[in-house]
């Protein structure tokens, strides 16, 4: 579509142009005996609009931060940078603003300093400059940061507005409402969290109650969506099971548990991943009480894992440090 503006001066700025798009311009001269040849024709790139961060897809731990963004434009860009300013401790910004540039798609995994405080913005960029910054995200590195996997999600399985509460109702699903597909959990009810894909320490803590029948561990991301967490040679897990005589636990892994018995009931456990060493380790917290380490060589990054084998409710507590005993 060509547009034409009227002008008296030898300068025009032309407004309400689309982000991210190319234009041709060029001048004619107009007077009383007619319009003159137009000029050669210059072409102009407007820059893109903002990229949109995604921040419930955005992950980070002690080390790094996993950053994932929408575009914010239809037509490509050539490239994206990532800012980062860190935060001092009485909440002032530093004033020295860091770039991660020339990032070629929509997420980028910054390493970072240990128990800190960063702002993160996206700017999208082409060969008209770049954009301006997206909405800012913070991002702490005092602990392990993720959010649940919806699309893994049990059909019965209900997360809160919040993303880290999960409830496993008493009333039946209709089969309509049932549909699954490939990622879905479909035996057990159960959810993956999104951890970052950083081989170090991770740690978080999940509260629960003695009436609620559940497994926390860890899973493969391949783990199988028809078999139960604990009960395969993808997942590992803590399982708590209502008898009439007791609270039993089992340590789960290719549907094999060592005969232990905990005695006092745990009410917020936490879970220590140690790549490094090969360890997933339980901890009653409230006791500072170790329950109980998997030793295994993870041969992939692994995604936290909730399962509820009965109606109830557990809710996970992450962005914290790790206790010391955590990790000795």
């Amino acid at each position: 579509m060509m547009k034409m503006i009227l002008i008296k001066e030898t300068h025009c700025t032309v407004m309400d142009l689309l982000p991210n798009a190319q234009y041709e311009l060029w001048v004619t001269a107009t007077n009383t005996t007619g319009i003159s040849p137009a000029s050669e024709k210059a072409l102009y790139m407007t820059v893109p609009s903002p990229p949109v961060i995604k921040q419930r897809e955005c992950t980070s731990c002690p080390e790094a931060a996993l950053i994932r963004w929408e575009s914010g434009n239809t037509n490509p860009v050539d490239s994206y940078t990532v800012e980062l300013n860190e935060m001092g401790t009485d909440g002032t910004q530093s004033g020295i603003t860091e770039s991660v540039v020339a990032v070629p798609t929509c997420q980028c995994l910054i390493q970072l300093k240990t128990g800190r405080r960063y702002l993160i913005s996206v700017r999208a960029v082409n060969i008209g400059g770049p954009s301006d910054r997206s909405e800012v995200l913070s991002v702490s590195t005092t602990g392990t940061f993720f959010y649940l996997l919806e699309d893994t999600a049990h059909p019965c399985l209900s997360i809160s507005e919040d993303g880290f509460t999960i409830f496993y109702g008493d009333e039946e699903l209709p089969i309509s409402a049932m549909a699954l597909d490939d990622n879905t959990f479909a035996r057990c009810v159960a959810v993956l969290g999104d951890l970052i894909p950083v081989r170090g320490r991770h740690y978080w803590e999940v509260e629960v109650d003695d009436g609620t029948e559940f497994r926390i561990g860890v899973a493969y991301e391949d783990t199988e969506r028809n078999s139960y967490l604990g009960a395969n040679s993808t997942s590992w897990c803590m399982r708590h099971i209502l008898t009439p005589s007791r609270h039993k636990y089992e340590f789960l892994h290719n549907g094999w548990s060592p005969d232990l018995r905990i005695t006092v009931n745990p009410v917020r456990i936490g879970v220590a991943l140690d790549y490094e060493r090969g360890t997933l380790s339980f901890f009653n917290v409230d006791l500072e009480q170790h329950l109980h380490t998997f030793h295994c060589h993870f041969r992939n990054y692994v995604h936290p894992c909730f399962s509820l084998d009965n109606p109830g409710a557990l809710t996970i507590h992450n962005a914290i440090e790790a206790p010391e005993y955590a990790f000795i």
